[in-house]
């Protein structure tokens, strides 16, 4: 009798995030409890260099563990209810047809030069991730991308990475984002957006890398789909898609303007007034309702289709707090300064160019405990900018080193609230993404290892 081959499995996303959570509630046990003294600056809380000490071990228990995903969901709430908002309105203006209708008409002009989607979306999400520090917001846009790949004839996840990773690059580079290299360059005391000239260079470079990357996969779908990586779960939507043709008519192209009016409010709030996801969240709802009426729809068709919308995005906004119960374990364990005074001396007596690649890659590591880019600027830079003055490094490549470490790897790891929410609503298995996006996350970090070297040698400044 020929016995079956067993084949290894990804665990469900839950399970993963779950067994991460248990490796630090263990490592609680394990790491040294400690702090760093820490100060109010410019309305920042930031750690004062040289000031760790050691605490009482917290070593965190059962119900410490089981306690910490109810602190979760509550702690990022605001995501959650955001998702939810999302879900329920795009479900309303999807229902009118003007999405595909759109899309439609979009696929019929770029017949022949498909392709040419992917490097213009890359670049508006790009700017849009340099310039306003997109990462939640795209959250708003993740379903638009998905119909408009497949209706070009490609999967969900090109889809999702014209839309994803176009913001992931502009964050990375960051030549004018306020959220992580604004603060990261108010810590180091230097001009706010100076030394914009290199990364401007390196966001173009990763673009450029990028593009090619997506058109790449994408050109391989479109000519068999069976190359897709989510072809199994993607090919009665794709079938849908193809032969999905719905024509623009009046009510399309006010409810067209409606979305449009939307989203210019919500530009102008995030540039004028820093409008974060409450707010986004606040005016998509209402351009949804207003959509809905617009359309001919009566308000207890409007309430169905938005109840049902947000139904669909109890899997992505729950997610979103087990990924912050990960922090919360290790915040409450008092470990996570501990971890970040041991890398920090780490650098310390590596010559050169070497201290700031080290400098790179503890700001990896550090990102995967504490995912929020403002967060990893004020836990880190007060201490890597004095270290940066006495291994000889510019305070504005301590900068880079920190924007590059603490943005790429947002786009492919587990405790990422914003990746795990993107892929929920793509319905993308974490696996699958992580095995088309693995190449291209070893290449964008090869890219930084370069750019870090030149800021070395080139004495980025102004100091």
């Amino acid at each position: 009798m020929k016995k079956k081959k067993r084949t290894f499995q990804i665990p469900h996303t839950y399970v993963l995030l779950i067994g991460v959570m248990l490796i630090m509630a263990l490592l609680t046990w394990i790491i040294p409890a400690g702090q760093f003294e820490v100060i109010e600056q410019g309305g920042r809380t930031i750690s004062l260099p040289g000031s760790w000490h050691s605490v009482d071990q917290k070593p965190q228990g059962f119900f410490d563990i089981i306690n910490s995903i109810p602190r979760g969901l509550s702690e990022s709430a605001d995501i959650s209810f955001f998702i939810f908002l999302i879900g329920g309105a795009f479900t309303v203006i999807n229902e009118t047809g003007m999405v595909e209708a759109l899309i439609y008409k979009a696929s019929q002009k770029l017949k022949g030069r498909e392709s040419l989607v992917i490097p213009v979306f890359l670049m508006i999400f790009g700017i849009a991730g340099a310039t306003l520090g997109f990462s939640e917001e795209t959250i708003v846009f993740i379903p638009m991308g998905i119909s408009l790949a497949l209706a070009l004839g490609y999967d969900a996840i090109v889809g999702m990475s014209i839309v994803a990773s176009g913001a992931a690059i502009g964050f990375s580079a960051g030549f004018m984002n306020p959220f992580a290299v604004g603060i990261a360059q108010g810590i180091a005391e230097l001009p706010t957006f100076s030394g914009i000239g290199m990364r401007i260079a390196l966001f173009l470079v990763l673009w450029v890398i990028t593009s090619f990357y997506i058109m790449r996969y994408a050109k391989k779908v479109k000519e068999d789909p069976t190359n897709s990586l989510v072809y199994s779960s993607y090919k009665k939507e794709i079938e849908v898609e193809k032969n999905t043709f719905i024509e623009m008519n009046k009510r399309h192209i006010i409810v067209g303007l409606i979305f449009l009016a939307g989203m210019c409010t919500i530009a102008f709030g995030v540039i004028q007034y820093g409008w974060y996801i409450q707010e986004i969240g606040a005016i998509f709802m209402t351009t949804g309702i207003i959509a809905g009426f617009a359309y001919g729809y009566n308000p207890s068709k409007i309430a169905d289709l938005f109840v049902a919308g947000a139904k669909d995005m109890i899997f992505a906004a729950l997610i979103v707090g087990v990924a912050r119960s990960i922090v919360i374990v290790m915040e409450d364990g008092m470990i996570i300064d501990t971890i970040v005074n041991f890398l920090a001396n780490s650098v310390q007596g590596l010559p050169g160019a070497f201290a700031a690649i080290a400098m790179y890659i503890i700001q990896i590591i550090i990102n995967f405990i504490i995912p929020s880019g403002s967060g990893q600027a004020a836990a880190t830079m007060p201490i890597m900018v004095p270290l940066a003055d006495a291994v000889g490094i510019t305070r504005q490549t301590a900068v880079m080193a920190y924007q590059l470490g603490a943005g790429f790897m947002d786009s492919i790891m587990l405790t990422s609230g914003v990746l795990m929410a993107q892929l929920s609503i793509s319905k993308i298995p974490y696996n699958k993404w992580v095995r088309y996006l693995g190449p291209l996350m070893g290449i964008w970090l090869l890219i930084g290892v370069v750019f870090l070297v030149i800021a070395y040698y080139t004495n980025y400044g102004p100091f």
